[in-house]
C-alpha cells in the first residue's frame, strides 16, 4: 500500500476512535456532570500516553532501521574483503583503480593500484564481447568473469577442477585387440613344432611390452590378445609409436613368412561395448591396409602407425570363392547392376568393370559401366571397345546411370572404396545394395554400409580380383578376347609389368586371362604412348632435386598441365635411379588442381605421406590432388611431411 494512503488510513481511524470517546462522554455527561469530568480526564491521559507511545516507537525504528544498515554495509564490505574471488577494478586505459585483498594474493604483490594489467598479469588478453577467459597465471587456472560495462574482472581458481578433469581424461578407459597377421599362413610353411616355438617367442615379446607399459593383457584366441590400458597409456604408446610392431617384425625377419602384428585401439568414449566395437572396428581397418600397423580411433579421428611392411600374400581361394558366391546371389536378386571406377578412369579401372560386367551377363542381368570421360591412358582401349556395339551399348554416362537406378539396383564401385573419388557419388544414396571390389589399402574415408567387401591389399589390382571371381562364376565360362585383354592390361599397368606388387596369384590370373583369349601384344599397344608425352614427362624429370640423399622431387612447369598418367609414369621413371628409394612428382591439372604421384621400393611408406596430404594408396604407390594452392606451396607441405617421419 502507498505510503499516503497508508496515513490516511491510519488518521481516519483515529478520528473515528475519538469521535467514538467524545459521544460516550456526552452521554456520561447526560447522566452526571461529574462522570462526564473523569472521563475527559481519562481521555487525555490516554491521548497523552498514545503520544509518548508512539514517539517511543520512531526513535526505536530509527534506531533499528540504522543498526541494520551498518550491519548490512560491514557484512558486504566484509563478503567482497574474503571472498573467494579476485576482483579488479580498471579504467579505459586499464589502468587499476581498485581491487579486493585476494587480488593482490593472486598477483603476488601489496599494491595493485596505478599499474596496468598487462604489467600485472601478463598474458592476459580481453577480446570484445568476450564473457569469460580461462587464464593461467603463477602454476594456477583461472576463471576470468569480464564486466566490459563496469570494467569489472572477477577471478576464480579453478586449478583444482582443471586438474580434476585432466585426471579424468588420463583414467579413461581404452580397449585395444592385437592380431598376430600370417599365424594361418606359417602352418603351410613351417611342421607344428617350429611354429609352436615362434608363436610362444612372439607372445612372450608382446607380453613383456604389455608389462613394461603397465597394459594388461589376456589372450582370447591363438591369433588375438585383448589389452586393457588407459588414456594416459595410450599418449606413451602413441610417443613410441607402437614400436613393438618393429621389434616383433625384426624378430621373424629371417623366416620365408615373417609375423607381423595389426592392433586396433578404441578410446574417447566411456561405454565398455562401444569401445570394444570401435577398437574392432580399427583392427578391420588396419587389416584392410595390409596389416603391420596399429589404427588408433578416439571419437571422429582415427591415427595410423606402422605399415612399413607390404601385405602378405594370402595363399588359400576360399575368400575370393566365398565372395564369388556372395556377388553372385546379389546379382540375381537385383534388377540391373551399374559399375562404376574412380574418376580419370586408368587400365585397371576399365578392366575391372568390364570383367564385373562379364560376370553380371554370365547370370543373364542387364548391366552397364558407368564412364565420365575418356583420357590418354585408357584412349585405345576404349576405341577398340566402341568398335565392338554390344560393349558399347553398355557404356553410360552419369546422368544416364541416375535415371536407371532404382532401390533395387546393384551397383558395384572397383578400383577405389573413397566416396570422394567415385565417378558420381550421388548414385552411392540411390540404391542401399552396394558391393565394394578394390586392392588398395583401406583409408578413414569408407563408402557407407556396403552389403558387400572384397579389399584385399595383397593383390596387384582390382583387375587381378575380378578374373579370380569370375573363375568362380561358371564352371565353364568364355570370355571375350577384348574383356581379357583389358583385365591382363590393368595387371600389366598396376604391377608395371610383373615388377612390383607380384604374387604368384598375380601369375595365375594372368595365366587364365592369357587361356581366355588376352593378347600380351595388344597390351603394349594399348600402353604406347606418341612422341609429345615422352618429351613432356622428360621434362619433369629434367626437373629433378634429390632430397634427403634417397628422394626425388621432381615438379612440372607451372606453364604446362599434365595428366594422372604422365605425373604417374615420371615417379616410376625417378624410381629406377640410381641410389633412389623413394619419388615424388608435382604437377597442375588442367583444372589447376595440383597433383603428387609418389612411388617407392618399399622402404618408405609412401601411402602414410600421401594420406596426410590427403590423399591415399599403397605402401608403393600412392597420389594426392589439392585444390587451391601453387606448386611451390605443395612442395613445402611435402617436404614439411617427410621431414616429420
Amino acid at each position: 500500500m502507498p505510503k499516503f494512503l497508508l496515513k490516511r488510513w491510519y488518521g481516519l481511524h483515529m478520528v473515528l476512535a475519538l469521535s467514538f470517546c467524545l459521544l460516550l462522554l456526552a452521554i456520561l455527561t447526560l447522566f452526571h456532570w461529574m462522570y462526564g469530568a473523569i472521563g475527559i480526564v481519562c481521555l487525555i491521559g490516554l491521548i497523552l500516553f498514545a503520544l509518548q507511545a508512539e514517539k517511543g516507537f520512531q526513535q526505536d525504528l530509527r534506531l533499528y532501521l540504522a543498526t541494520i544498515s551498518h550491519r548490512v554495509k560491514k557484512a558486504g564490505d566484509g563478503v567482497i574483503q574474503e571472498m573467494p574471488i579476485g576482483i579488479v577494478l580498471f579504467n579505459e586505459e586499464k589502468t587499476i583503480e581498485w581491487t579486493n585483498p585476494l587480488m593482490q594474493v593472486i598477483a603476488d604483490e601489496e599494491s595493485l593500484i596505478g599499474k596496468n594489467l598487462a604489467d600485472v598479469l601478463p598474458g592476459l588478453v580481453l577480446k570484445p564481447d568476450q564473457k569469460r577467459i580461462e587464464f593461467s597465471f603463477n602454476d594456477h587456472v583461472y576463471e576470468v568473469l569480464v564486466r566490459s560495462e563496469e570494467r569489472l574482472l572477477y577471478f576464480r581458481d579453478i586449478s583444482e577442477q582443471k586438474e580434476l578433469q585432466g585426471r579424468y581424461q588420463r583414467e579413461k578407459t581404452v580397449l585395444g585387440i592385437i592380431h598376430l597377421d600370417n599365424l594361418d599362413e606359417l602352418a603351410q610353411v613351417m611342421d607344428d613344432q617350429s611354429r609352436t616355438l615362434l608363436s610362444t617367442s612372439v607372445s612372450g615379446v608382446i607380453n613383456e611390452w604389455a608389462t613394461k607399459h603397465g597394459v594388461y593383457l589376456r589372450r582370447v584366441t591363438a591369433d588375438k590378445f585383448l589389452a586393457m590400458m588407459d588414456r594416459q597409456t595410450l599418449d606413451k604408446l602413441e610417443e613410441t609409436r607402437f614400436d613393438i610392431l618393429d621389434v616383433v617384425r625384426e624378430m621373424t625377419a629371417d623366416n620365408k613368412i615373417p609375423i607381423t602384428l595389426s592392433i586396433g585401439i578404441g578410446a574417447g568414449v566411456t561405454s565398455h561395448m562401444e569401445l570394444g566395437q570401435i577398437a574392432q572396428s580399427s583392427l578391420d581397418i588396419a587389416l584392410g591396409r595390409g596389416g603391420d600397423q596399429a589404427a588408433v580411433k578416439s571419437g571422429n579421428k582415427i591415427t595410423f602407425y606402422g605399415g612399413k611392411s607390404n601385405a602378405v600374400e594370402k595363399r588359400t581361394r576360399v575368400r575370393a570363392r566365398v565372395i564369388a558366391h556372395a556377388l553372385r546371389d546379389l546379382i540375381h536378386e537385383a534388377e540391373q547392376v551399374i559399375v562404376m571406377g574412380h574418376k580419370q578412369s586408368d587400365m585397371d579401372s576399365i578392366g575391372a568393370s568390364l570383367g564385373v560386367l562379364k560376370t553380371v551377363q554370365v547370370h543373364n542381368k542387364p548391366a552397364y559401366v558407368v564412364l565420365d570421360e575418356i583420357n590418354p591412358s585408357i584412349e585405345r582401349l576404349m576405341k577398340e571397345i566402341n568398335g565392338s556395339p554390344e560393349l558399347a551399348e553398355s557404356f553410360i554416362t552419369p546422368e544416364q546411370a541416375l535415371r536407371l537406378i532404382t532401390g533395387r539396383t546393384l551397383l558395384v564401385v572397383v578400383d577405389t572404396h573413397r566416396p570422394s573419388l567415385v565417378i558420381e557419388p550421388r548414385l552411392l544414396y540411390e540404391t542401399s545394395r552396394i558391393v565394394v571390389i578394390d586392392h588398395h589399402r583401406r583409408s578413414e574415408e569408407f563408402i557407407e554400409d556396403p552389403v558387400l567387401i572384397y579389399l584385399e591389399p595383397y593383390a596387384s589390382s582390382t583387375a587381378e580380383l575380378v578374373t579370380e571371381l569370375l573363375q568362380y562364376q561358371s564352371d565353364r565360362i568364355n570370355i571375350d578376347s577384348l574383356i581379357a585383354t583389358a583385365l591382363l592390361a590393368g595387371i600389366v599397368v598396376d604391377t608395371k609389368s610383373f615388377a612390383f606388387r607380384t604374387g604368384s596369384r598375380t601369375f595365375e590370373a594372368a595365366s587364365f586371362l592369357r587361356r581366355n583369349g588376352a593378347d600380351t601384344a595388344t597390351v603394349q599397344r594399348y600402353l604406347k604412348e606418341d612422341l609429345s608425352n615422352f618429351v613432356k614427362r622428360a621434362r619433369i624429370v629434367m626437373n629433378t632435386e634429390i632430397y634427403h640423399t634417397n628422394m626425388a622431387i621432381a615438379v612440372g612447369n607451372p606453364q604446362e598441365s599434365y595428366t594422372q598418367v604422365q605425373v604417374a609414369q615420371a615417379a616410376e621413371v625417378l624410381l629406377t635411379l640410381s641410389g633412389i628409394q623413394a619419388a615424388f612428382v608435382v604437377a597442375k591439372r588442367s583444372d589447376d588442381t595440383v597433383m603428387i604421384s609418389a612411388r617407392s621400393l618399399g622402404d618408405i611408406n609412401v601411402q602414410s605421406i600421401m594420406e596426410q596430404l590427403g590423399g591415399g594408396g599403397h605402401l608403393t604407390g600412392a597420389a594426392t590432388q589439392i585444390e587451391g594452392i601453387s606448386l611451390n606451396e605443395a612442395v613445402r607441405r611435402l617436404k614439411e611431411v617427410i621431414d616429420a617421419l
